[in-house]
């Protein structure tokens, strides 16, 4: 296991490295496995992109991120002004079914509702707005449910998985039931953990998914 100190610095580097992040907005406190990241940014981009980089690196078994997203005055929008550059954004990408989800804006935090019928749709209707000036958060709550009732098989999902070069070896148990995937084991890291439950999404017919798999750093 690393130290806490290692750990701090291993995630300040992964930080410093990262394209949208000054190393000196935000704070890394490492204790057991679990970073805390705090500080101030200009766009929630940038919120995410320091989970994320922290999250990549080897050692870190959670993420509490505390870091708030503040604009310049000359930046800030309403409700109504975001809601409608989010619907803009999406009217550019013809794999975004804008009609069937729901936009509630408050306060610069966005949540979607709605149904559509691949993962991809749902991620996608996310990262076409992270980037939008005045959001501060985004909450997706858009649920899967594929139009074509296919059947979930158990093999098609542990073939997804073992086709990725970081998770195949790795002891990765695949339980379906109907259209819902659970997956448990144990990988080495938040981004295995995170890149299993993309990857099984990718399977046809799962609607729905618990991710249990348990980090442990070895």
């Amino acid at each position: 296991m690393k130290t806490n100190e290692q750990l701090q610095k291993d995630v300040q580097n992964a930080i410093k490295w990262e394209r949208l992040l000054n190393a000196a907005e935000i704070g890394v406190v490492a204790k057991d496995g679990i970073v805390s990241l705090t500080g101030v940014v200009d766009s929630y981009s940038k919120k995410l992109e320091a989970e994320n980089a922290a999250k990549s690196v080897a050692g870190v078994l959670a993420v509490a991120e505390s870091i708030e997203v503040k604009f310049e005055s000359s930046y800030i929008k309403n409700d109504a002004e975001i809601a409608k550059g989010v619907l803009n954004a999406w009217g550019w990408h013809w794999d975004i079914p804008a009609d069937k989800i729901k936009v509630k804006v408050e306060n610069g935090w966005v949540t979607l509702e709605g149904e559509v019928q691949w993962n991809s749709q749902k991620q996608e209707a996310k990262k076409t707005i992270v980037n939008l000036m005045g959001v501060r958060g985004v909450s997706n709550n858009i649920t899967i449910k594929s139009e074509t009732h296919d059947k979930l098989e158990k093999q098609a999902v542990e073939q997804v998985l073992s086709n990725n070069w970081s998770l195949n070896n790795k002891n990765i148990k695949v339980q379906v039931l109907d259209n819902h995937v659970t997956l448990t084991g144990m990988v080495d890291s938040l981004y295995q953990k995170d890149e299993a439950a993309r990857l099984a999404w990718n399977a046809p017919g799962v609607w729905t998914m618990d991710n249990n798999l348990v980090v442990q750093y070895r």
